[in-house]
Formats: C-alpha cells, sequence, structure tokens
C-alpha cells in the first residue's frame, strides 16, 4: 500500500493513501473528537466538532471527511480550533435537553465528556426557540427521547447503512428536523427488528433500552415468589467493560457473585439450554435433510433476525428452525420441569435472563411462549447487560472486589459448544459438532471448525461427514442476511443449513451490550476481543459438545424423553408469523 507524507502537529508522519486526517491524526496518537462519525457506518461531517487547520486551506476542514494529500500540514488543537470545537458544543446543547443527572449516559455520554474537555459551562449562550417532542416508549425493547438527540444521525446510519433496514431516518428540515419513522408512525407499527444497534450507535442519552429492573426489584423484595435468573454466554464476555475492565476480559466469577448478591433463588448458566437448543436443532436438521424438506434450515437464536425474516423475507418462514432460543428453553423448562420437581406453581416463579439483546425484550412475548399454560410467559423479563450492570451498582455491589462464585445447580455444568454460541458462527459450529456425532456415530476428531469462525459478514463452508456432504453459510448483520437470502432465492448459493445473527459479529455486539466510544470502536476489534472470550472457554472446556453435556441427558432421561419428541415439542418450539411489510 502507498503512503502519503503528512504533517500532524509538526511532527511528520507517513500514513497510508486514502486516509482521512482524522486517521492520520490517529496514527500520530492525537485523537480528534467526533460526535456525529461512526467508523464505515456514519461518516457525515455534520457535527463540525472534529475541526482542524491545514495549511494553505481557506477554512477549517472536518477531519473525518478530509482525505490527506502528500506533504499536507494539519494543526489540531490550535486556539482558533479549540474556539470554535467550543462554541459548536455550545450550539448542540442550545437544543439539548440537560438532565445530566438523571441520564441513563450520565458518565458515559460523549457529548458530556467533550462539554468537559473544552470547558462548557451549563449556561445559555444561545438562547431561543426549543422544539419539544413526545418520548416515542411505543415498542417493548427501546425509548427515543428526542429532546436529548443532537441530529448526529448515527443511529440513522446503523439502522440503513449497517442493518439494510431503514426503519428510521431524519424528518422535516432546518430548525424543525427530528429523527423518527416515515409518517411520524410510532416505532412499533414500522418493521423495526429491535436489534438496538441504534442505542450503542448513539452517543448520548437520546435512545436507551426500555428498562424492566423495577419489576425485578418488586419481585425480589416479595416473599411468595421465587425469582431465578440465566445469564447468556456473551454477557460474561462483557460486563466486565462496565465496570473498567478491558474489553475482552473474561469476568464469569464476578458477575455470578454479584447477581447472587442481588437476591435471586436461583442463578443459572443459560448455556445449558445453548447445548439443549443444539440437540433440538441438529435433530431437525438431520430429518430435513433426510427428507429433503424445508431446505435450508435456518437458526431461530436470534429473534432480531427473526421479526426481520418475518418482515423481509416471509417466505423463508418455513425454512426457519422451530426450536425456540436458548433464553425461551430455560424459562420454559424451569416453569415446567424445576417446578414440578420442586412442587412451586409456575405462576409464583418470576423468571428473568440476563442477555446482550434488546431484541429479547419483544420475543418474551411473543405467541408461542407459554409452556407452562395460558398466561404464564416461559420468561418473564430479559434485561440487557447494561440493566444487569446499573442493578449490581444499585445494589452497591463492589463487583471488582468480589470472589469468583459458580452457577447454581443444576444448571451448571455446560459444554465448549454452548458457549460459543454468542459469536457470529458459533451456533453452526455447535449444531455441526452434534449433527456429526448423530450421522458417524462418534464426535468429530477437530471440532475447531475455523471455516464458520471469525467476524467476516459471510462465511460459507463444505463439510463430508462419511457419505453426506453437507454446505452451509453464516451470515451476522440483517443487511448481510439480505444479501445471502437474495443469493439462495436466485440459485446462485445452494446451501442446506444457515446461520443467521441479527447483530454484525453475533450476540458479542448485540445493542444490549456495553457502550463503546466511536473512537474505541474505530480502534478496537470489540467484536474479535470479546468472541475471543467464548472461543477461550470453549477451548478449555473438557466437554466440547452439547450432546456430551450431562445435565441436559438427565433433562431427555427425566422429562423431555428424546430429542424431537412430543413432548419436546410442545416445551422447546414454536412458530412465526408472515409479517411482511
Amino acid at each position: 500500500m502507498n503512503n502519503v507524507n503528512v504533517k500532524i502537529n509538526g511532527r511528520e508522519y507517513a500514513v497510508p493513501a486514502g486516509s482521512t486526517i482524522l486517521d492520520a491524526a490517529r496514527v500520530a496518537g492525537v485523537e480528534i473528537p467526533t460526535l456525529c462519525y461512526l467508523k464505515d457506518i456514519n461518516e457525515i461531517g455534520a457535527c463540525r466538532l472534529c475541526l482542524v487547520e491545514v495549511k494553505g486551506a481557506r477554512g477549517l476542514m472536518a477531519a473525518c471527511v478530509t482525505p490527506v494529500t502528500e506533504g499536507m500540514e494539519v494543526l489540531t488543537n490550535t486556539e482558533k480550533v479549540q474556539k470554535m470545537r467550543k462554541t459548536n458544543l455550545e450550539l448542540v446543547l442550545s437544543t439539548h435537553e440537560r438532565k445530566c443527572l438523571s441520564c441513563i449516559r450520565s458518565q458515559n455520554c460523549e457529548l458530556q465528556k467533550l462539554c468537559r474537555d473544552y470547558g462548557v459551562e451549563d449556561e445559555e449562550h444561545f438562547k431561543g426557540k426549543v422544539n419539544h417532542m413526545p418520548k416515542d416508549e411505543s415498542t417493548p425493547f427501546l425509548v427515543r427521547d428526542n429532546d436529548k438527540c443532537i441530529l448526529c444521525r448515527r443511529c440513522v446510519g446503523a439502522c440503513k447503512n449497517m442493518q439494510g433496514i431503514g426503519a428510521i431516518s431524519a424528518l422535516d428540515r432546518g430548525f424543525d428536523t427530528h429523527i423518527g419513522s416515515a409518517f411520524e408512525l410510532p416505532l412499533n407499527t414500522t418493521s423495526c427488528i429491535g436489534c438496538g444497534q441504534c442505542v450503542v450507535a448513539c452517543p448520548v442519552g437520546a435512545l436507551y433500552e426500555k428498562d424492566d429492573t423495577a419489576p425485578i426489584w418488586e419481585a425480589l423484595n416479595d416473599p411468595t415468589k421465587h425469582v431465578a435468573i440465566c445469564a447468556a454466554p456473551s454477557v460474561r464476555a462483557t460486563i466486565g467493560e462496565c465496570f473498567g475492565y478491558e474489553p475482552g476480559t473474561d469476568v464469569e466469577g464476578k458477575m455470578v457473585a454479584a447477581i447472587k448478591r442481588l437476591g435471586f433463588d436461583g442463578v443459572y448458566d443459560m448455556n445449558v439450554t445453548a447445548d439443549l437448543t443444539i440437540l433440538e436443532e441438529a435433530h431437525e436438521f438431520i430429518e430435513r435433510f433426510t427428507k429433503g424438506e424445508n431446505l435450508p434450515l435456518i437458526t431461530s437464536c436470534s429473534p432480531g433476525w427473526i421479526k426481520f425474516c418475518e418482515h423481509y423475507f416471509p417466505e423463508f418462514t418455513d425454512n426457519l428452525s422451530s426450536c425456540k432460543s436458548p433464553q425461551q428453553m430455560f424459562g420454559a423448562l424451569y416453569k415446567t420441569y424445576y417446578a414440578e420437581k420442586h412442587g412451586i406453581d409456575p405462576k409464583d416463579i418470576v423468571f428473568v435472563s440476563a442477555i446482550p439483546c434488546t431484541a429479547k425484550k419483544f420475543e418474551v412475548r411473543r405467541p408461542g411462549q407459554c409452556a407452562a399454560g395460558e398466561g404464564i410467559y416461559d420468561v418473564d423479563y430479559a434485561i440487557t447487560t447494561r440493566e444487569l450492570a446499573r442493578m449490581i451498582e444499585k445494589a452497591g455491589v463492589n463487583f471488582r472486589a468480589l470472589p469468583d462464585e459458580e452457577f447454581d445447580t443444576p444448571f451448571a455444568t455446560r459444554s465448549g459448544a454452548g458457549e460459543i454460541f454468542g459469536a457470529t458462527g458459533g451456533v453452526m459450529e455447535a449444531a455441526l459438532r452434534t449433527a456429526a456425532n448423530a450421522i458417524l456415530g462418534t464426535n468429530l476428531e477437530k471440532v475447531e471448525l475455523g471455516e464458520v469462525r471469525g467476524t467476516a459478514p459471510i462465511k460459507y463452508a463444505t463439510y463430508k461427514l462419511g457419505d453426506i456432504t453437507v454446505n452451509v453459510a453464516v451470515a451476522s448483520g440483517t443487511k448481510n442476511a439480505r444479501e445471502l437470502l437474495e443469493k439462495v432465492k436466485a440459485g446462485e448459493v445452494k446451501v442446506d443449513f444457515i446461520e443467521i445473527m441479527a447483530c454484525p459479529g453475533g450476540c458479542v455486539n448485540g445493542g444490549g451490550q456495553p457502550v463503546q466510544s466511536a473512537a474505541t470502536k474505530a480502534t478496537v476489534d470489540l467484536k474479535a476481543k470479546r468472541a475471543a472470550v467464548l472461543y477461550n472457554s470453549d477451548a478449555n472446556n473438557a466437554i466440547r459438545c452439547s450432546h456430551d453435556n450431562p445435565v441436559v441427558k438427565e433433562l431427555y432421561e427425566e422429562f423431555l424423553e428424546k430429542p424431537g419428541s412430543h413432548k419436546a415439542h410442545e416445551i422447546l418450539h414454536t412458530f412465526y408469523i408472515k409479517r411482511g411489510l
């Protein structure tokens, strides 16, 4: 790759040709402030916080969209630059609701940090009309508060450019510009899939998940309720970020210890039902493959993807695995098997899942999710990684000082296959490990399937299992899912088994995960670092395949009979809706 020679604040650097000034400054160890910028998603130069001086230029230049040229001399912190950035921040604040103390993003707000850095006081330098708009609280998964919106359009970029949906955009013009859905429709009437990528893209508190912690606190304080919780694989790989740990730190033991101090009657590992999902899904794949019916089989663990399929590809709903997600399977088993075994009325159970996903809040109230009886939902509340961290903070639990503790039995033993569910390709790899055993009668000699690993948007692989050849595909991010399914429809791609995750990189990059700044996202591969926690855990697990999990074996022996049985279908399987647009 050719390099370009530039000067940043008087020092010379060689940077790759095609770099922007923002990229070049990072090579020099200088972080230029931004608000609207999101690498590869929203590069529009709208907020004007990244203004710099370029020698020979007539005015200040936006660093995020200005490419460097040979011999360019850039000054990033002159008095003129700093004064203009402060003025721009004051203009942003002039229409911003400044309720910082109670804001969900307080102390983790990019606008708040910049105002502190540039000495912006809480004064009204630009007085005038302020538009006040009602919050959109129509969905079960997120809230949009346009009074805190700074019109950076990151959410629009995430929805349209990254996910390929476009459920929101900038409406009206000039001073009346605001973010919303077409025709001012409430979000719950649109084809929004609830992935939450708009939430983790937002630099301020204009978008946040619908908080479900209040009724959980109420249940925890009600002696008549049995309150249990299970934690998804990727939460242990990310929640540490909320407490100052570097991305990619495995804090499973401290997470379990912290949750136990909140007062739950049981703290369990969702990996157990990830293993259970694999047994049901692998059995389903083999049955369909043998009969040649409704292929390719498509995984069903990601509720954002399921809703995307129902809206945009309803013709593929018959191809979806009928398996409930691990979250829903756990709640279903807890309110049937566990309740029966321990003599607890399912109506007295409050079951919670800690999950990296905002779409799971929609999933808990989907039809077909009441295994214990009509009106008794499998899962009562799904809380994001962020909500769980806030509960821990509110309870005064010193997360970093806690000793490591283990999940409660009987749902504590998991396989490595269940652990990798949170990374794109993980469900496919886990399912193939078990399908191979069923076909070959023995486990694969090498269970790591590198072809479906990694964060590439779409991956293809072919596996020879005895006399059978299985063609598979993996996609993450609904924009990439659309590309894959269009190729399948057109006959350009012929596959037998597809894994799709709604969020790019899988659950480790879910819309309910800890929020990181645009600068961190541009310089740290969060998806890879977080996924590495799950793959390392898999590699160090003595049990590598879901069908070898003794807890799962016991569940079938005592209650579910066998994979694909009538009872298993009643409790662990569901159905879908052809919604269309």
